[in-house]
């Protein structure tokens, strides 16, 4: 089934899209107001048309009428571009490779994706809470849970970051109960997974350039394991979305508009109905510098994720099964299993423990989703 309602209604967002250089129709993500949320059961239902559409058919989108303040947005630009250019010892300072929590400072080739390295370097940020140290028989995802660590020469970072935390929290849910009721499910179905003890993660992003051996992977093309992915960029470019046509597809900056992608939990939820899609970003050219900031709508660690109850369940096709990467029906053994892939130095200084050679993890490796 598909809805093929993808244009703005409110004029001023129309304006923002036609400013902006018309790319070929393969590349377009749909483009969804969400304020069409509070303007009446007309706009209403347009919207849910254009969520599911765009959720069931593409699994990306493009959000507008988010209401996040600009001045909120330029805080945390202009914070993060003061990050990135303290000098190297200060950044280094913060080197996630201190943290058991896989917060902090990751430098530019130090994380993984498919097993290959990410040209690019970052700030990994989530709710600012206590350490966590799982005790005997306890779950080793609690050891994602933790402090962040702040530059002390950058105090305004700290306020920025939390704050945007905060605001995108309130944004994600409330498009969260939009997509769900567009597809006919109880809008709050999954309200006790998230709430005061939900697990979000920003990250504050930086894209160099080219690395100096010629690879163009900024982030090698993978799939987000939580909920919800909003994302800022900014003019540059180089976020590519695989297609139905199986080529991948540059997602050309829209001012003001985040880029919205689902998790492979909802995909799992929904036995495939919703998608959860490929992406990856192409490093930009030459010395050129690419930031983005990615938020990631994450419930509890604890989490259970049941089968979402919806009318179209019965036409769902079924998730695509990779032996090489299970999902697991309690939250926090997903987002602990990708962090120790992704950030093999901390895994391997922290975590050895919890190890094991690649070929024994792909052979024990049980299909779909698993308790």
């Amino acid at each position: 089934m598909s809805y093929a309602l993808h244009t703005l209604t409110q004029p001023q967002a129309t304006a923002k899209v036609q400013a902006v250089a018309a790319p070929p129709v393969a590349d377009q993500l749909p483009v969804i107001d969400l304020s069409a949320a509070d303007r009446g059961p007309v706009a209403r239902r347009l919207l849910h048309a254009q969520l599911h559409s765009a959720a069931h058919d593409v699994g990306f989108f493009q959000l507008v009428g988010h209401g996040v303040p600009e001045s909120e947005s330029r805080a945390l630009d202009a914070a993060m571009r003061a990050f990135f250019a303290l000098p190297a010892a200060d950044r280094l300072a913060l080197d996630n490779v201190n943290s058991p929590h896989f917060r902090g400072y990751t430098r530019t080739g130090d994380e993984r994706t498919g097993g290959s390295r990410d040209w690019r370097d970052q700030l990994d940020i989530g709710a600012e809470r206590p350490a966590r140290i799982p005790g005997p028989g306890e779950p080793a995802y609690w050891w994602l849970q933790g402090p962040n660590q702040w530059p002390a020469a950058l105090p305004s970072l700290r306020t920025a970051a939390l704050t945007w935390i905060d605001r995108l929290s309130g944004v994600a849910a409330k498009l969260l109960h939009e997509l769900l009721a567009s597809i006919g499910a109880p809008p709050d179905f999954y309200d006790d997974i998230f709430g005061a003890a939900a697990h979000p993660h920003l990250k504050l992003v930086r894209y160099p350039g080219s690395a100096r051996d010629g690879a163009d992977q900024g982030v090698g093309a993978h799939k987000d394991y939580g909920f919800l992915t909003l994302l800022r960029q900014d003019s540059v470019g180089g976020l590519q979305v695989e297609r139905e046509d199986g080529e991948f597809h540059e997602v050309p900056p829209l001012p003001g508009a985040f880029v919205v992608n689902l998790g492979e939990l909802l995909e799992v939820a929904t036995n495939g109905y919703l998608l959860a899609t490929n992406h990856r970003v192409v490093s930009p050219p030459g010395a050129t510098e690419r930031f983005s900031v990615p938020f990631f709508y994450n419930p509890r660690l604890d989490a259970r994720v049941d089968p979402l109850v919806f009318p179209y369940a019965d036409s769902a096709p079924g998730t695509t099964a990779d032996p090489a990467n299970p999902l697991f029906a309690e939250y926090g053994r997903n987002e602990l299993k990708g962090k120790l892939r992704a950030h093999p130095l901390v895994a391997a200084r922290h975590h050895a423990d919890l190890l094991i050679p690649r070929s024994a993890e792909v052979a024990h490796r049980p299909p779909a989703m698993v308790a």
